[in-house]
């Protein structure tokens, strides 16, 4: 049995098969899941697990290189946008529309599906190296 970092298996699997540039999704209740697409499914009830504490899980296990926002949240979803913003602020964060993002998630190699309940709760964690 592990005994640090995250403990599901599926969660653990797909970090440990990133590459330099592949894609893992963080999704509120709400994003559409792309046929195809691995679909890890967190969500306990509504609002459980939030959005912010599997982000925190996923910063600590995983180099991050840039990453993707819906640019809705700006408007929608300050608080949360801060929050990224404050664990991330060395990244690249690139805005794009949410129809656009709900796209480019369809090249994602897996989308993390939390209990979350605000609107655009969403981002895109793009893969870095360690070297």
């Amino acid at each position: 049995m592990k005994k640090n970092g995250t403990l599901n298996s599926e969660i653990d699997k797909v970090l440990a098969d990133l590459g330099h540039t592949d894609q893992l999704v963080i999704a509120d209740a709400g994003l559409p899941i792309p046929n195809g697409v691995k679909k890890i499914d967190l969500a306990l009830a509504l609002s459980d697990p939030p959005f912010q504490k599997v982000l925190d899980l996923l910063l600590a296990e995983m180099v991050i290189e840039e990453v993707t926002l819906a640019d809705e949240i700006k408007t929608d979803n300050a608080e949360q946008l801060e929050q990224i913003k404050q664990k991330l602020p060395s990244k690249k964060i690139n805005y794009v529309s949410h129809e656009e993002f709900k796209q480019l998630s369809k090249y994602a190699k897996a989308i993390i599906r939390t209990g979350e309940a605000t609107p655009y709760s969403n981002i895109i964690l793009q893969s870095g190296i360690i070297f």
